[in-house]
């Protein structure tokens, strides 16, 4: 039900809201939908079926944003024997449900996922930092493909290596939040303290597991500006 006279955006695959709170800042009034209880979700939430709710109600809205589950994408990867049993593929599924309701859209992934003509938006871009716990600066890349019926345009992509700090990574279990961990050569980047990635992701209000399947606000109040000029 319609609050005020944002334009609305339907927030499919949901999650704890990560996405949504970036389409917050743009401007939209947000509707989330899961197939899992998001109790931390900060806007109004209906648990469902992605695809059948989009169906249904997607005319109801001005925008959507998808984020289908990537485990299959990144179990890829690790060429996990199970993933396709564990872990279907809802990007391409997702995508025909959202042609069909005709809106504007946005589908987010990992990258590797079976994505049509994405742009690639890196917390390089919008300068995602944080001290560690003993001041050491942290950097979040956490790359992420988008992909719309829209044309969409991404900052300049700074290289890596000129970004200062340690590259920072969001896992959901446990934490390698230790100097000792963090200075010794690894693969995949340090995993700080919870309130070191909620600092640098810009969330303040999800446990680690949930910081861990969010995309950065930044990401989706950049490109919640350019769905604003479609809508």
């Amino acid at each position: 039900m319609r609050t005020d006279n944002r334009p609305r955006i339907l927030d499919l695959y949901s999650c704890a809201g990560g996405a949504g709170e970036g389409y917050r800042r743009a401007g939209f009034e947000v509707v989330g939908v899961d197939l899992d209880p998001q109790p931390h979700y900060p806007f109004e939430f209906h648990q469902a079926d992605a695809i059948a709710y989009v169906l249904t109600h997607g005319h109801e809205f001005d925008a959507i944003h998808a984020s289908p589950p990537c485990q299959l994408y990144s179990a890829a990867r690790n060429k996990s024997p199970n993933s396709k049993r564990e872990h279907p593929d809802l990007v391409g599924p997702t995508r025909e449900a959202l042609r069909m309701v005709g809106r504007p859209y946005i589908i987010e992934n990992v990258v590797g996922a079976p994505m049509e003509d994405p742009i690639t938006l890196c917390g390089g871009m919008f300068g995602l930092t944080a001290p560690d716990v003993d001041g050491v600066p942290l950097k979040l890349l956490r790359h992420r493909l988008f992909e719309s019926n829209i044309e969409l345009t991404a900052p300049e992509h700074t290289p890596h290596r000129e970004l200062e700090g340690i590259t920072a990574s969001v896992f959901g279990s446990g934490g390698t939040y230790t100097p000792e961990f963090r200075d010794r050569p690894k693969r995949g980047g340090y995993v700080p303290h919870i309130e070191v990635i909620r600092e640098i992701m810009g969330i303040d209000w999800m446990n680690r597991y949930e910081l861990s399947q969010s995309i950065p606000p930044a990401y989706t109040e950049y490109l919640g500006a350019q769905l604003l000029r479609a809508v």
